[in-house]
């Protein structure tokens, strides 16, 4: 619930700024939005070296009782390694989906998966997800 409504304030912030063309997306792995949990300090994005399943970039649809991915956006990979802090693109091509263990297995723990929106219409201001 409280990742719903800060989602949807944050996307509702963008709407109202200066971001008022852009329509707020989110990072799924599976049907599940991958960032599941805000606190004062931040939010909680990260996946398991071990998880498996499709991944995808969606516009959501948001309200109290759930998160809901309606259409898959473009997008492309990179890859922020831990050690040196340094981002590798992961392919030169663009996703509509991809099997998230095809990233993983070019990680690390620490590393973090970076998720980049291929145009100008699309907000994803939970881009970065760490791996556990």
């Amino acid at each position: 619930m409280k990742k719903l409504i800060a989602t949807a304030f944050f996307c509702s912030a963008l709407a109202t700024g200066a971001f008022s063309q852009q329509v707020c997306s989110a990072a799924f792995l599976g049907n599940k939005m991958i960032v599941d949990q805000y606190t004062k300090t931040g939010y909680k994005n990260e996946i398991s070296l071990k998880a498996t399943g499709p991944l995808t970039v969606n516009t959501v649809e948001l309200n109290e009782k759930e998160s809901k991915a309606i259409d898959k956006i473009p997008f492309k990979v990179a890859i922020r390694e831990k050690e040196t802090n340094t981002i590798k693109l992961f392919s030169k091509e663009d996703f509509m989906t991809v099997e998230v263990q095809n990233i993983l297995s070019h990680c690390k723990k620490g590393d973090q998966i970076v998720l980049l929106t291929v145009d100008d219409k699309h907000a994803l201001p939970h881009n970065e997800i760490a791996v556990k």
